[in-house]
């Protein structure tokens, strides 16, 4: 595996890759109505890619393929972590988590936290994050519970 810096021509592979991972694997815990509000067809390249190269985001390749990526935000902040649905179990996630959390702690982060899909918080406890609060999220008309958790460093 090979985790390298994201760059401008990634952002229609990692679309694509964040709308399918949500609509296949994330379908197991959320509705069809929520996971189409959540990965809809009308993503702004543009402004992905704006926020992307403007956060720290990393992108694992696995066998030339780009197979998952992780974007922290303001140095403490994990926004966005998805593995391809073709690369689940492969430890794509735990090598992308294990560079942020080295990248959080040299920059001086003592504590990182994530807002958590139901799908993915049985990864971040076993990487050792806490859920903080339980929360209810509204986006594009639907409603989604997630979990806000952090790790101290």
């Amino acid at each position: 595996m090979t985790i390298r810096n994201y760059r401008p021509e990634d952002a229609e592979a990692l679309i694509g890759l964040f709308r399918g991972t949500v609509r296949q694997v994330n379908l197991g815990d959320y509705s069809s109505d929520q996971v189409a509000a959540w990965a809809p067809e009308d993503i702004d390249a543009a402004e992905w890619a704006e926020r992307q190269a403007r956060n720290r985001t990393l992108v694992a390749e696995l066998d030339g393929e780009i197979a998952g990526f992780a974007e922290l935000q303001d140095g403490a902040r994990i926004h966005m972590l998805f593995v391809h649905k073709d690369y689940q179990g492969r430890g794509v996630a735990s090598a992308l988590l294990g560079r942020m959390e080295d990248m959080a702690r040299r920059s001086g982060v003592e504590r990182l936290s994530s807002d958590v899909s139901i799908t993915a918080r049985p990864f971040f406890t076993r990487r050792g994050f806490a859920v903080v609060s339980p929360q209810t999220v509204l986006l594009r008309g639907q409603e989604f519970s997630n979990f806000r958790m952090a790790k101290d460093l």
